[in-house]
C-alpha cells in the first residue's frame, strides 16, 4: 500500500474503529496497515477522540499495556437517547398499525436495519457498565434488536428455541407459564451453547406481564448462568405488577384502541432513573 496521507489515514481509521464498536485494535494492527510509525498513528487517534466527542458520536477510548490498543464506544447520552425514543414513539403512533386482536404490526420497524441499529446503541447506553459474556432473546421478533445489540456490545448471541432442533444437539428444555395468556409452554436451548457460570444481558422487543422474560432467568438457572441485565423494547403499562420485576423498558404501551386504530405509547421516563 502507497503511504496515505494524515487526512486519508484519519478516515481509514474512523471507518475502521466505527465499523466494529468494542473491538480493541492494536496500534501494531494500524502501524503495519497503514505503514506509519506508533507514534504517527497515536497522533491521529487523539485526532479521532476529539472529533468523536465533538460530534457526540459516542467515545474513542484508549487502553495502556500488553494487551492494550484503542476501540470506538458508541454510548448515547440521555439527550440524544430521548431524541430518538421520541422519534420511535411517532412511528409507531403513526399509519395504522392496530391489527385484530388488539396487537401492534411493528415488523416493518423491527427488521429496519436504521431502527434496530439506533435500539441497539441506546441498549448499550444503558448496559455498557455491566460485565457481559453473551446477549440472550428468544426467537422470533426479537432476534433483529439482539442481534444489533450483540455486535455494538462485540458479543456472541445466543437464541432461544420454542423448539429443539436436531441439529443442534443435546438440549436444555423447560416449561414456563405465559404472563399473559397463563398457557404452559416450551423452551429449549442447546447445551453447547452458554457456558456454565457465564454473565448474560436479556433483550426483548415486547413485555406484557413478563412470563417469557422469567422464563427465560429458569433456564439462565439450569445452565448456573447470571442474568446482569435485560431490556426490552416495548413494556405494556397493564398489567401493572409483572412476573419480573429488574428490568429496563424503553417504551412504555399506555394503550391500544380497536375501533380508532390508535396507538398511545410514550418514552418510560423511568430508564433515565436506572
Amino acid at each position: 500500500m502507497n503511504k496515505l496521507k494524515r487526512n486519508e489515514r484519519i478516515g481509514a481509521l474512523m471507518n475502521i474503529l466505527t465499523d466494529n464498536p468494542n473491538k480493541i485494535f492494536t496500534y501494531n494492527y494500524f502501524n503495519d496497515k497503514f505503514d506509519a510509525a506508533k507514534s504517527t498513528i497515536s497522533e491521529d487517534i487523539v485526532i479521532i477522540k476529539k472529533l468523536v466527542e465533538k460530534l457526540q458520536l459516542g467515545y474513542i477510548e484508549t487502553l495502556s499495556g500488553v494487551s492494550g490498543g484503542v476501540r470506538y464506544l458508541p454510548a448515547l447520552n440521555n439527550s440524544q437517547i430521548l431524541k430518538l425514543l421520541d422519534k420511535m414513539c411517532k412511528d409507531i403512533s403513526m399509519g395504522n398499525r392496530v391489527i385484530a386482536g388488539g396487537f401492534i404490526y411493528m415488523i416493518d420497524l423491527l427488521y429496519s436495519p436504521e431502527w434496530i441499529y439506533n435500539i441497539g446503541k441506546i441498549f448499550y447506553s444503558v448496559f455498557k457498565d455491566k460485565e457481559i459474556d453473551y446477549i440472550i432473546t428468544v426467537e422470533t421478533k426479537g432476534i433483529p434488536l439482539a442481534l444489533m445489540t450483540a455486535k455494538i456490545f462485540n458479543k456472541p448471541l445466543i437464541i432461544i428455541r420454542k423448539d429443539s432442533k436436531i441439529t443442534e444437539g443435546p438440549t436444555v428444555s423447560i416449561n414456563y407459564v405465559s404472563g399473559s395468556t397463563k398457557k404452559i409452554q416450551t423452551m429449549s436451548l442447546a447445551r453447547k451453547a452458554l457456558k456454565e457460570g457465564s454473565k448474560v444481558l436479556v433483550i426483548d422487543d415486547f413485555m406484557r406481564a413478563g412470563g417469557t422474560i422469567k422464563g427465560i432467568y429458569d433456564m439462565m438457572h439450569e445452565f448456573d448462568a447470571k442474568v446482569v441485565g435485560t431490556g426490552i423494547l416495548v413494556s405494556t403499562e397493564i398489567p401493572e405488577n409483572k412476573v419480573v420485576d429488574d428490568y429496563v423498558s424503553l417504551l412504555k404501551l399506555k394503550n391500544i384502541n380497536e375501533i380508532t386504530k390508535s396507538v398511545e405509547i410514550a418514552v418510560n421516563d423511568d430508564m433515565f432513573l436506572k
